[in-house]
């Protein structure tokens, strides 16, 4: 197994395979259609509107850093289950 990227997440080094980097990709990108869809073109727009730190927000849709509690209270502004996000996600 080839190591594709590396993420640092507080001070633990994890190695990621090519089909965890596409996954943690996938949420990202489906974190940007929700806000779009909700009506937001800007992310600082989208954190600050939801009381979400910005900076953790824009790394969350860039594909970095996540935070299961951050991503919990964005789902929580779309009313959103986790069930619902992930459904259909690869």
């Amino acid at each position: 197994m080839s190591t594709i990227e590396v993420f640092a997440t507080f001070d633990v080094m994890e190695a990621l395979t090519q089909k965890q980097v596409s996954r943690i990709k996938n949420i990202g990108m489906k974190l940007k259609e929700l806000r779009i869809k909700a009506g937001y073109s800007s992310s600082e727009s989208f954190a600050f509107d939801n009381n979400i730190p910005r900076v953790q927000y824009g790394k969350m849709e860039r594909s970095v850093n996540f935070k299961i509690a951050t991503l919990m209270r964005i789902l929580d502004a779309h009313k959103m289950t986790l069930e619902e996000f992930f459904k259909g996600l690869k």
